[in-house]
């Protein structure tokens, strides 16, 4: 670990709380390297983190030996070319990629690099609470997979994925999942508030709720189904709002979000083959 130079390709905010957790796992801030084009980001970093950052690649990020792709997807096209144009050697780290759509084949075509893991991090990462989902390619052995895992673990929990189709359900579950999420939260709050409470007691009624509902059932052994069945005694308050929702179908728009989520993703990947392609 000492001697491992993690380069990272844009520096926002996941990239930024991968950053941090490996600052509290013990990288020594030489060991993080940053290309970021933004000025107030770049200080960011060097002043939260002490970690060395520039406007563009340049020859010092040869070596790496893992590349951390951040940038937002329709930007990766322009900073693999600038990588490749200054620090050609890096083509041999492994690139790890937190890109949404940005498929292995695309990501060795632009980079040159032959060893690829994909990883679907979502934004309670940033707290340390986040969940990933990893694919690795097949150039990429049980050496690359930790590697990964090492750069990543700081973020949350890791759960990874044989088929790269699948981290299109990935996104659209756990990766687009924090706004569900918040969404439910928007409406419970609302719904207290339209049955008379003060909007800021709604507001703590309804985080409340939530997570401490999802603590209890990551700490049960029980299904998410049995502990609904715990809570809903026949003929009371909770079977006549779950009768509610049930008539609503709230499981079938559930369902049917995610299947466009899932939709989108693998839509906006095959438009970026198809751009990378002409």
């Amino acid at each position: 670990m000492k001697d491992l130079v993690i380069a990272f390709i844009g520096g926002g905010n996941m990239a930024g709380a991968i950053i941090g957790g490996l600052r509290n796992a013990g990288f020594d801030s030489r060991q993080l390297r940053v290309v970021e084009p933004v000025a107030a980001q770049r200080e960011r970093l060097r002043e939260q983190y002490g970690v060395l950052a520039s406007e563009a690649p340049d020859g010092a990020l040869a070596a790496a030996a893992v590349v951390v792709w951040a940038v937002k997807p329709q930007h990766f096209r322009g900073a693999a070319q600038a990588l490749r144009e200054h620090a050609a050697a890096a083509a041999g780290a492994l690139h790890l990629s937190i890109m949404a759509g940005v498929r292995c084949a695309s990501i060795a075509r632009l980079s040159g690099a032959a060893r690829v893991v994909r990883a679907m991090p979502n934004t309670p990462a940033l707290i340390g609470r986040g969940v990933a989902g990893l694919y690795a390619n097949a150039a990429c052995g049980q050496a690359e997979r930790d590697r990964a895992e090492l750069v990543l673990s700081a973020t949350g929990s890791l759960v990874w994925v044989e088929q790269e189709a699948a981290l299109d359900a990935v996104t659209a579950l756990s990766g687009s999942g924090p706004a569900y999420v918040f969404y439910l939260l928007e409406a419970l709050t609302a719904g207290g508030v339209g049955l008379g409470l003060p909007e800021a007691t709604a507001r703590q009624l309804a985080l409340g709720t939530v997570a401490g509902a999802a603590a209890l059932a990551e700490g049960s052994p029980l299904s998410a189904a049995q502990l609904r069945e715990q809570v809903t005694s026949k003929g009371g308050t909770t079977a006549a709002a779950l009768d509610v929702l049930r008539a609503r179908d709230v499981a079938g728009a559930f369902d049917a979000a995610l299947q466009a989520a899932a939709r989108r993703a693998a839509e906006l990947a095959d438009a970026l083959e198809r751009e990378g392609s002409t």
